[in-house]
């Protein structure tokens, strides 16, 4: 009796590439093996330019991984998909491909041979607002919640499959196209003190518009899409008592989870981006089993 074949959308990436046992060809069997099925039969459900949505010029990815094998499945599966793809293996690639193109998302492994891509990721992001979609093996709580908020706007835990793969990064420049409004809609209670695009506080100014944060004396300070979300709903009414759930539920993206954890997280890292002393707060301040206030005078500008 013949063996049954895996189903089309059963194809895609599993397990974590960094194992002790030498690495097997697409498609071994094996504990260590980094993909379901050889890159062809994961890219069957794909047919060349099926998924490539309307006449806009396509979106052009970055794809940053040390692995040839999974390297050449994404730009595979991506180019199918109505994306131009540049495939680059490291930090200096990288760079480089960046000074010779414009890039709407990178797409990039935790786990490089020689460099920390979440490390990587951190210093894209002080110098690009580009979206960033990070890869990891790794299923832990803290380790997604530092993705998201340390450098990532979303993640794909391995295993993965295509089609995911494919909407998530859809879904994130969905949002970047957005970025003229906030990615979280304000209920209708959480109004800026004006219709002031610009809020002032301290030796600060939130450009509601821009969406980006600056010093008076105009120096950008790198924020995540989960600190940005944050500090503007706090900024939005100041010296309102916050619970953790209500700001879970402002800073909440639709197309990312947040964890209990993802508040506490934001905070300690606003502190020490915009406090003069992070140990000491004077803006955003702890209520003890109440939660947190913005006390700072926010005056539209």
């Amino acid at each position: 009796m013949p063996a049954a074949q895996a189903r089309p959308e059963e194809a895609g990436v599993t397990g974590n590439k960094r194992d002790n046992a030498p690495r097997q060809p697409p498609g071994a069997t094996g504990d260590n093996k980094m993909m379901a099925s050889p890159p062809t039969a994961a890219l069957a459900e794909f047919p060349a330019g099926a998924l490539s949505l309307g006449a806009t010029p396509p979106s052009r990815v970055l794809v940053v991984d040390d692995d040839a094998d999974m390297r050449q499945m994404l730009d595979d599966v991506l180019h199918r998909s109505g994306f131009e793809v540049d495939c680059v293996d490291g930090a200096a690639q990288m760079r480089e491909a960046m000074a010779r193109h414009r890039h709407d998302l990178v797409l990039m492994d935790l786990r490089l041979r020689n460099e920390d891509g979440l490390v990587l990721a951190r210093q894209l992001r002080q110098v690009s607002r580009v979206p960033i979609v990070m890869i990891s093996g790794s299923s832990d709580e803290t380790d997604r919640v530092l993705l998201l908020e340390l450098a990532a706007d979303d993640f794909l835990i391995k295993p993965f499959g295509m089609r995911e793969l494919v909407a998530r990064v859809r879904a994130v420049l969905r949002r970047y196209e957005q970025a003229g409004a906030p990615a979280v809609a304000a209920p209708a209670q959480v109004q800026a003190p004006s219709n002031s695009p610009r809020l002032a506080f301290g030796d600060w100014v939130l450009d509601l518009g821009r969406r980006e944060l600056r010093s008076r004396a105009g120096e950008l300070c790198a924020l995540t899409q989960g600190e940005y979300r944050l500090l503007e709903t706090l900024a939005r009414q100041p010296q309102r008592l916050w619970s953790r759930d209500e700001l879970l539920e402002q800073t909440r993206s639709a197309d990312t989870e947040v964890y209990d954890r993802t508040i506490d997280v934001l905070i300690l890292r606003l502190r020490r981006k915009i406090e003069p002393n992070p140990r000491h707060p004077q803006f955003i301040c702890t209520e003890r089993g109440l939660g947190y206030l913005f006390q700072a005078l926010v005056t539209p500008l």
